[in-house]
């Protein structure tokens, strides 16, 4: 299982953007946290052309598949979508590690259980603006 803002284990931080122009305001090669949407398109297609690693917060299946779509480089998802986007990870092979994301240390166990890539603390995600 992989983690990410656990207190116990050095990870990156994810940086969420909510523009082009934000990503001037994240360190060199960091991972960009982007919500999938409609009107953040720019945002993910930008990533992509260029190859930016990108976490996708994704809402339900669609999104999970269209963020796999655009070579992101994790997925991340609510504990309610974590075994359904395991599985459709696992069957469709996608690049992307499925991350749930997650307040406390206790859910780590339950998620574990269901077999997930890993976990996110909300804490490691540090918001950019513009």
């Amino acid at each position: 299982m992989i983690f990410f803002g656990h207190r116990f284990i050095e990870s990156e931080n994810f940086y969420h953007i909510s523009s082009i122009e934000a990503i001037q305001n994240t360190p060199p090669s960091s991972t960009l946290y982007i919500e999938f949407s409609e009107t953040n398109l720019d945002i993910i297609t930008h990533t992509f052309l260029n190859s930016m690693p990108t976490a996708i917060y994704a809402q339900n299946v669609t999104q999970l598949l269209y963020a796999s779509s655009f070579n992101a480089s994790f997925i991340v998802v609510e504990k309610e979508l974590a075994k359904t986007a395991q599985n459709v990870a696992e069957n469709y092979l996608f690049d992307a590690k499925i991350l749930v994301l997650i307040e406390k240390e206790d859910e780590i166990e339950e998620l574990a259980l269901l077999g997930v890539d890993g976990v996110v603390f909300s804490n490691t995600i540090i918001k950019i603006n513009s």
